[in-house]
């Protein structure tokens, strides 16, 4: 019992440090969320996170949330879903509620503006990160088919400017056919 309540308090002060010093957005979290709990604590291997995040990005609402929500409840069930929803969701309500407050102070304050837009470039850097560890973490499975679906929704999004919705949900239905081929290879 205790050990839990140590790994819920871990939970809830990484979620919240993530949340409170992330700019950028849902992505920039991702991969902090990946380097935290797959690479300093080891409580969930690289492919399993990978799952994670996609189950996360093709949920609605803010992928920051619902990265906290997939990592949470993985880890503890719907009490982790629960803490690290709290610890994702509380920074935020914070320092939006502070600028509210100060809004016509910061709104036309030109070394405010500057410094949004340069955390912009590291935002930029930060994003292509994680899709070159994400991407170079199939190539390096050397899954011919992932490598193929990566390709595909790749040059359907950028190339070809199909919406993404339909991208997400084509590659939805090709993860449920493989799965459901794999089982069917296995059990035959």
């Amino acid at each position: 019992m205790e050990k839990k309540k140590q790994m819920l308090w871990k939970l809830f002060v990484s979620t919240f440090y993530l949340s409170a010093f992330t700019f950028g957005g849902g992505y920039v979290i991702v991969t902090l969320l990946k380097k935290k709990f797959v690479d300093e604590y080891h409580w969930i291997e690289e492919e399993e996170m990978l799952d994670l995040v996609a189950i996360a990005q093709s949920s609605p609402g803010a992928i920051a949330v619902n990265g906290a929500i997939v990592v949470g409840y993985k880890l503890a069930g719907l009490v982790g879903t629960a803490t690290a929803i709290l610890g994702t969701v509380i920074p935020p309500f914070l320092i939006i509620s502070l600028i509210s407050v100060c809004y016509n102070a910061f709104r036309d304050n030109f070394i405010v503006s500057q410094m949004l837009q340069g955390m912009q470039s590291g935002v930029g850097a930060v994003i292509a990160s994680v899709t070159y560890e994400m991407g170079a973490g199939i190539v390096h499975g050397k899954q011919k088919a992932s490598i193929l679906i990566m390709v595909c929704a790749f040059a359907a999004s950028c190339i070809f400017q199909v919406n993404v919705i339909f991208v997400v949900i084509a590659c939805g239905l090709l993860g449920v056919a493989r799965t459901l081929l794999s089982r069917k290879e296995n059990a035959g």
